[in-house]
């Protein structure tokens, strides 16, 4: 029977990746700074293997960011405490899975680096009209 990794293990994997990936360091580096394989780090990413508390620390130092950047959009488990560690709603954390991909992130540099307002305007409003084109 395939185990099927915890909500709360991917998402913060997947939110050590976005980091990693955002400073451009690549998973061999960061398991060289932890003292792991690049496939233990694959692992942690994909929420196959749990990160426990001093190694999320570690990877926090390393990645020059507060822990709680690991669970801003984490899902919110039955019976938390109001609404556990998840302060977003359904529709961020849409937004969020989006730029946790690398086509996500690589639009988001670029998008940043466009200084014209009105540029940038245009741009989302062709996204739209395309995104509303597929719906029909």
């Amino acid at each position: 029977m395939t185990k099927v990794p915890n909500p709360i293990d991917r998402h913060v994997g997947a939110r050590v990746r976005m980091r990693r990936m955002m400073i451009g360091m690549s998973q061999e580096r960061l398991g060289e700074a932890l003292g792991l394989t690049f496939q233990q780090v694959q692992k942690y990413e994909k929420g196959t293997n749990r990160i426990s508390a001093s190694r999320l620390q570690q990877i926090s130092e390393t990645l020059n960011i507060p822990l709680a950047y690991f669970f801003k959009g984490a899902p919110v488990s039955e019976g938390a405490v109001n609404g556990g560690f998840a302060e977003s709603s359904p529709e961020e954390g849409y937004a969020s899975d989006f730029v946790m991909t690398a086509e996500g992130l690589s639009l988001n540099r670029a998008f940043a680096r466009i200084t014209d307002a009105k540029v940038r305007k245009r741009i989302v409003d062709l996204i739209v009209t395309l995104a509303e084109g597929e719906g029909a």
